[in-house]
């Protein structure tokens, strides 16, 4: 116990890069991956193949991939990021491609007759978007964005590869330092205690839409 006390604050401090990187990345991803998939059921097809090209990009290649090609390929052409900043940018991008995916998939299951019956209500195209038809695409979305998110804090992780200090990078420094694999173990209980809590937010969230049948 007394060696626990003594790595817990570094692993502490890494946790709360972790934690930064992971709400951060909800920040940007989740209202980026919602225009793009307005973008995708538009009726504009150059828009159409764009956004569909960096959506194709962004999900068939890994992640760890793209860390790299942002903190040590950019400065090629001329474009340095911060550790911290290239990080975000990396995973927001990620994460936005799969959230367009997503909400796609919820804007289309809408039907096509909410949208003329707001148009006889006189509605613009925002305001159908945003009081008719988020709000039922939110519920419907909810699960599969709720998976994404679990993914999301374990996939911090991989902040590593640049020299990040999170959670995993604090362990296995203590782990190498200290030829002991109680620095992992507490990782890894870190790490379910954050799912944990996270999962236990997101069914709050889904008791709060279960009204709507």
């Amino acid at each position: 116990m007394h060696y626990i006390f003594e790595i817990l604050p570094s692993l502490l401090s890494g946790a709360g890069m972790t934690l930064q990187i992971f709400l951060w990345t909800l920040v940007g991803s989740l209202p980026l991956g919602l225009v793009l998939s307005l973008g995708l059921i538009s009726n504009i097809k150059p828009l159409q193949w764009l956004i569909n090209f960096y959506v194709w990009l962004m999900r068939g290649t890994p992640l760890l991939l793209q860390l790299i090609v942002v903190f040590y390929g950019f400065p090629l052409i001329g474009i340095v990021f911060p550790r911290y900043e290239a990080a975000l940018f990396a995973f927001i991008l990620n994460y936005a491609a799969y959230f367009a995916e997503i909400f796609r998939g919820g804007l289309q299951s809408i039907d096509n007759g909410q949208y003329e019956s707001a148009r006889v209500l006189r509605l613009s195209y925002a305001q159908t978007i945003r009081k008719i038809v988020i709000p039922q695409v939110v519920k419907i979305v909810l699960p599969s964005v709720g998976n994404e998110v679990i993914n999301l804090i374990k996939d911090s992780s991989l902040v590593y590869v640049i020299g990040l200090g999170d959670l995993l990078r604090a362990g296995n420094v203590a782990t190498a330092r200290d030829v002991t694999l109680i620095p992992l173990m507490l990782v890894g209980v870190i790490y379910l205690l954050l799912t944990a809590v996270t999962t236990f937010v997101l069914g709050r969230i889904e008791k709060h839409y279960s009204y709507w049948k």
